[in-house]
């Protein structure tokens, strides 16, 4: 019989995952979404070839990505948010802290801040972190 090929969770990989997104989240909760908008100066260079007949349709591009982007990201923000919103209270306030409110908040921080030993800061954050990794659907796995 063949050998099954197992599957290990990859905690790095997903905690960077998660990571990213709760960053992502935190600046669309600050700024919102900045659209793009077209260049409207022309660049004029040297064409070597012929014509190719094909239509550029930039403000229509840009619009559509626009449209597209901001609804992603709004969606990925809520997502993150009711993830966020099911944690238990500690947990809760620990990614909020952390990752949520302020750009150069550090662990120690937090702890201090919700006097909390280290360690156990430290399992709390770990929990939640791997909560919101399966309720996000962010992780990864690698063969073993």
């Amino acid at each position: 019989m063949g050998q099954m090929n197992m599957f290990v969770f990859d905690e790095k990989e997903t905690w960077r995952r998660v990571e990213e997104r709760l960053e992502s989240a935190r600046i669309y909760k600050k700024f919102g979404f900045i659209r793009r908008e077209i260049k409207s100066t022309p660049s004029y260079a040297n064409r070597e070839h012929g014509n190719t007949n094909a239509i550029s349709k930039p403000v229509q591009d840009i619009a559509i990505w626009n449209v597209d982007r901001e609804e992603e990201m709004y969606k990925e923000y809520e997502e993150v948010m009711r993830a966020v919103s099911r944690l238990s209270k500690l947990q809760r306030q620990i990614i909020e802290k952390r990752y949520l409110e302020d750009e150069y908040v550090f662990d120690i921080n937090v702890y201090v801040e919700l006097e909390k030993s280290e360690r156990s800061y430290y399992y709390a954050k770990s929990k939640a972190m791997y909560r919101l990794a399966f309720a996000l659907r962010l992780e990864m796995y690698c063969e073993n």
